[in-house]
């Protein structure tokens, strides 16, 4: 490796090659931050390590950091490797009864970072006391977690527990793999746009356009002539949905501000006007959302953007087939 940094107790190294460019953000005695960027890649990206404390309180400042850390990043970002604390008493075996009141500060970082667990193959424990039969304890003390971004651009990362060797925890092997985008986008129908005045005119238009042949052959280039018209339409109309809601909701603030100042009668029906439409621009996009998610539970005014991507992003992870084991086990 061409380039090695520490942190300032040195217990936590990080090795990069010629192919990374590598900037030192930020440091303490519990964690290091980096900022990558390999010389194939268009975008950088965010590694924080972890060798957090053994005492709960000593922990507190590293999950304060890393909320900072969380609102202030925009970039794929990982945090990775030793917590030295559970998330749930499935993640222990030996020992005392585990208390979980002692995991509440570790999942509730967890929460307000928007982390995901990117999971495992192999042994579910990561760390060992090395005691013998009656007395051992074995724990996941150890794992990798990422933020929505992280999972749009390598939505095919993967995390092996390999075995230890020397140590009393196990390495983790973190493998990103980039895989191209050219899987077919088959046409998919949102219920919006039935609320769209000028959706029924066009599915009106093109369905009684004039083609000559057998009745399936004329369904079937009216489907296809329906589909293609549609899909151009609704570009137009909500590609940039997301952002209207934002750019209206910007306005509608500030036409409110100039009718508290001026309290005349036709800055009120600006105001009235563009929160309206902002309304308008906020429901179509939960309503796309809720679509995508295919949540049903969800109830009317209870929109949360962020967590409607969240679980996109999950469901098009579980589409990625990582591995395949044969029925000899490998």
């Amino acid at each position: 490796m061409q380039h090695a940094v520490s942190n300032i107790n040195n217990k936590i190294w990080i090795f990069w090659d010629q192919d990374f460019t590598g900037t030192i953000l930020d440091q303490d005695e519990q964690q290091i931050t980096v900022e990558l960027r390999h010389v194939e890649a268009a975008e950088t990206i965010l590694l924080t390590i972890i060798y957090a404390k053994c005492k709960p309180g000593l922990r507190k400042p590293l999950w304060d950091y890393l909320r900072t850390r969380a609102a202030s990043s925009n970039s794929p970002w990982c945090v990775f490797r030793d917590f030295n604390v559970i998330a749930s008493i499935e993640e222990k075996i030996g020992g005392i009864p585990y208390q979980v009141n002692k995991s509440v500060d570790f999942l509730s970082m967890i929460e307000d970072c928007g982390l995901t667990d990117l999971g495992f193959y192999g042994s579910i424990y990561t760390w060992s006391n090395g005691r013998g039969p009656c007395s051992i304890v074995w724990k996941r003390l150890d794992r990798g977690m990422v933020n929505d971004n992280w999972i749009a651009s390598y939505p095919a990362t993967t995390i092996t527990h390999l075995a230890s060797t020397g140590s009393d925890h196990s390495p983790l092997l973190m493998e990103m793999h980039v895989r191209p985008d050219n899987e077919t986008r088959y046409f998919k129908f949102l219920n919006c746009w039935t609320e769209n005045q000028s959706f029924l005119p066009l599915v009106q238009q093109v369905w009684m356009m004039q083609v000559c042949g057998n009745p399936t052959w004329i369904f079937h280039q009216k489907i296809k002539a329906l589909c293609s018209a549609i899909s151009k339409w609704s570009r137009q109309e909500y590609s940039d949905i997301f952002h209207k809601a934002k750019e209206f909701e910007e306005k509608a603030r500030k036409a409110e501000e100039i009718w508290a100042q001026s309290n005349r009668e036709e800055d009120r029906e600006i105001a009235l006007e563009l929160n309206a439409k902002y309304v308008q621009f906020l429901k179509t996009e939960e309503a796309v959302l809720k679509q995508k998610t295919q949540l049903q539970w969800f109830k009317d005014g209870d929109a949360n953007s962020k967590y409607f991507h969240s679980l996109i992003r999950g469901r098009r992870r579980k589409l990625y087939i990582h591995k395949i084991k044969d029925e000899d086990g490998d």
